[in-house]
């Protein structure tokens, strides 16, 4: 290493080490003095041995905010976590009880307050989707602002709705061609006039309100900060939007963003609690509960939420979560069941019950139905990535309402003419999941003896739904995939049901039927849709346990159990074959936000990590900026801060031994600096106060980091950044500074590794003369989320807010 010319500072011109590294903690301590600020400033000739014992008491109490696009520091939440129950601990008398009962009713009144909040919000969404849903169609003259099935409550299906209007009729076409054309034309400016709208909203008022916010989630429960993105304009955007885009007609569901919104109706209730506010562990604690509530009002599945939380969103799931989670998922439930947005007693409009039981020779199609999920799942995420790719580097970027307003365009076009394409989801999968019986309102003429047409218009709906979902999500409104990929696994599903009774209508006497008793219906397609629809919601999004759980509770068929646990397995099985990342995790990746899935499989060449010494993928030590503790005025570190964008900067005795000290964050650094006397000379370590006024920047240097020898293998480093959530790791050996990890480097690593690029080709520099350059390509390939984020800034706003 050269001496530097700088007197305060050793470092190396280079964009590698921490450059713009959004996984670093940025945090604002205060430290205990008699500073307005926290800090320990020494007039001239004093010394900082005074400050000693206070400094040795000195208990952080807290960060006053994280910065956008940050991680948080796990370890020191809770850490902060403690220190607080402890000093509650310490109250005594009725005051201190009191404390105490309180501090612990808090997490309740927030997960019951959440509860309800998203049980009121997805009733209401149920209705007036529901209601502009019908809009399309017809309206009705006794009351505008009732849907079909309230303002024709009570009739038969036989009956005629006389309150019920059509377009048509309101116009006064006479013939049935004419009728046919006014309500095609209607049906098309209605979807076009929904869809613009939601998309309007969005882009104006809440652009993190799109999509299906799940990703997102996903990312915010892993660690990472969103500003806004959990916010009250959010969640009125996110609403309003959701009710729009799926009465659009559309190929998306609401299922995915109901999610966020539980989560933003969480994030609101935490607001007046400092205990939950203030602590980003605890705050993410409440989100996983919130996400539970958000699947349960979805569909109705209170337990299923629960499971869907801890198996596809939670990254840190303990048992008191669990417990957490199933509280405010059942008080979700709850609360929709006292709205009963349907009138009907159900929760959710395609909840259904079977009366017949499976027989052995269906388990063959059952299967057959799990690889055509895994099938599906595989194909729909390679072509949804594939639409937002080319979405995201063609100029349809800049014009986002544009393109929803041609995605509606051509849906609606086809939607209309085809029967089961023209209902929303919702509708369609109810009709599609019911058993035929005499009492059963068969719209879709899917109970009739001829059984020809409607296979051929079942699987042709399932082909052109396919594709349009995938062109739809990802679109600039909020959109979910969940009740899409069930709509379509229903559609294929039954009629697969569909072809399997015609055939044992046909040779009722085949010894493979000889278990069907006799004059009695044997095979029943709905049970059929509903394994498919399983099966394809499980290749979409490759859970397991959850959509089984899910399921039933949707059915209430216990024997039914058995064949969608075997065809969700399969589904997942052959969708791992092509690609193990479900459509969440490939939106993730996609957008390429910092997130490191704690159940990925590490090391040995068997996971996504190549076997090979952390020393040949680190920022070594000759690219880094390093501070070292002693010699440093306020100008010459904010010089430093300046010239170089790195997000934190390790502490080391000298240039020549580099003893690692610490590390300390960019913010710290800024935010220090910032109240300190301009004139004032900064330490690092005790022995590094001069004789003139001096600022003790010891509070906020991360004194004990993690630090590990460079001999050690990628893959137990990979394993500390998805176990602990760590942002960095320093590599020391002998107590002398090596190198530094970042989150962004094993993200880099793990992504180019599963592509087959070699990952340690960017550092072709390191080490060597040519380390500049090494350093520059490290910077540019390792840039999370700037790349996203601009494109979203271009199309209106920054997606990425906050909490």
């Amino acid at each position: 290493m050269e001496d530097s010319d700088d007197p305060v500072a050793h470092h190396y011109l280079s964009s590698a080490g921490d450059s713009e590294d959004p996984n670093q903690f940025s945090f604002k301590r205060r430290a205990r003095s008699s500073s307005r600020y926290g800090l320990s400033v020494f007039p001239p000739g004093s010394s900082s041995s005074s400050f000693s014992s206070a400094h040795e008491e000195w208990i952080p109490p807290g960060r006053r905010f994280y910065d956008d696009l940050t991680a948080i520091d796990w370890i020191f939440e809770y850490t902060k976590e403690r220190l607080r129950l402890r000093k509650l601990d310490a109250r005594t008398g009725i005051l201190g009880h009191a404390a105490k009962i309180f501090d612990q009713s808090q997490i309740w009144i927030v997960l019951i307050g959440t509860g309800i909040m998203a049980g009121v919000v997805a009733a209401l969404i149920d209705i007036v989707a529901a209601w502009l849903g019908d809009l399309k169609e017809g309206y009705c003259t006794s009351s505008f602002y009732l849907s079909r099935n309230f303002c024709c409550w009570g009739l038969d299906a036989t009956e005629t709705c006389s309150d019920w209007v059509t377009w048509s009729k309101a116009l006064g076409t006479a013939s049935k061609a004419g009728a046919y054309v006014v309500e095609y034309i209607f049906y098309i400016l209605y979807s076009i006039l929904f869809a613009v709208s939601a998309s309007l909203l969005v882009k104006k008022f809440a652009p993190h309100a799109r999509h299906s916010g799940i990703p997102e989630i996903k990312t915010v429960l892993g660690g990472f900060v969103i500003r806004r993105f959990l916010g009250a304009w959010t969640l009125i955007i996110k609403s309003i939007g959701l009710c729009l885009a799926e009465s659009s007609g559309l190929w998306l569901g609401k299922e995915g963003p109901l999610v966020h919104v539980a989560c933003c109706c969480a994030s609101i209730m935490m607001k007046p609690f400092s205990a939950l506010r203030k602590n980003e562990a605890r705050k993410r604690e409440v989100l996983s509960a919130a996400a539970a509530a958000g699947i349960s009002v979805a569909f109705g599945s209170p337990i299923g939420g629960v499971l869907f939380s801890l198996e596809q969103l939670s990254y840190y799931f303990p048992d008191k979560t669990m417990w957490q989670s199933f509280v405010c998922a059942m008080v979700a439930a709850v609360t929709l069941q006292f709205m009963n947005p349907f009138r009907t007693g159900k929760l959710v409009l395609y909840q259904v019950k079977y009366t017949r039981g499976w027989h052995d020779f269906e388990m063959v199609p059952f299967c057959l139905l799990g690889i055509l999920g895994g099938l599906y799942g595989a194909f729909f995420i390679k072509l949804n990535m594939k639409i937002a790719t080319w979405r995201k580097n063609s100029i349809a970027r800049k014009y986002p309402t544009l393109e929803v307003l041609v995605v509606t365009v051509i849906t609606a076009l086809i939607n209309y003419p085809i029967i089961f394409m023209r209902p929303q989801s919702s509708e369609l999968v109810a009709n599609l999941f019911q058993e035929c019986s005499p009492k059963t309102e068969d719209v879709f003429h899917l109970c009739g003896s001829g059984t020809g047409k409607p296979i051929f218009l079942l699987l042709l709906s399932a082909v052109l739904g396919a594709l349009l979902a995938a062109a739809t999500f990802g679109l600039q409104i909020p959109a979910g995939i969940i009740l899409p990929s069930m709509a379509i696994g229903a559609l294929y599903g039954r009629a697969m049901g569909l072809v399997l009774q015609s055939w044992q209508h046909s040779f009722p006497t085949a010894r493979i039927f000889s278990s069907c008793p006799p004059d009695t219906e044997c095979v029943t397609p709905g049970t059929f849709a509903i394994i498919g629809a399983a099966s394809a919601l499980g290749g979409v999004t490759r859970m397991t346990v959850s959509i089984v759980v899910i399921t039933f509770e949707l059915t209430g068929a216990l024997t039914y159990v058995l064949p969608i646990m075997i065809a969700v397995m399969l589904s997942k099985w052959v969708g791992d074959a092509f690609d193990k990342r479900g459509i969440y995790e490939s939106w993730i990746r996609f957008r390429e936000y910092p997130f490191l899935d704690n159940r990925d499989e590490l090391g040995d060449g068997g996971g996504s990590i190549p076997n090979v010494p952390v020393a040949e993928i680190m920022t070594r030590i000759e690219d880094l900026v390093v501070i070292t503790e002693a010699g440093h005025t306020v100008e010459s570190l904010d010089a430093i801060l300046r010239d170089h964008p790195y997000k934190g900067f390790p502490v080391v005795t000298d240039v020549r031994d580099a003893a690692l000290v610490g590390y300390i964050s960019r913010s710290e650094l800024r935010f220090a600096l910032d109240q300190a006397p301009r004139e004032a000379e900064c330490f690092f370590s005790a022995s590094g106060a001069g004789r003139g006024v001096c600022v003790d920047l010891r509070p906020w240097v991360d004194h004990t980091p993690i630090t590990l020898p460079a001999c050690s293998p990628l893959s137990l480093a990979a394993a500390l950044f998805q176990k602990l959530g760590l942002r960095y790791v320093l590599f020391a050996k002998h107590g002398q500074l090596q190198g530094l990890l970042t989150k962004k480097d094993v993200f880099f690593v793990m992504n180019s590794s599963e592509e087959g690029v070699a990952p340690i080709g960017r550092r072709a520099g390191v080490g060597g003369a040519g380390s500049g350059e090494g350093s520059r390509l490290l910077g540019d390939a390792s840039s999370v989320v700037s790349l996203e984020t601009e494109a979203e800034r271009e199309e209106g706003g920054n997606l990425l807010g906050s909490m």
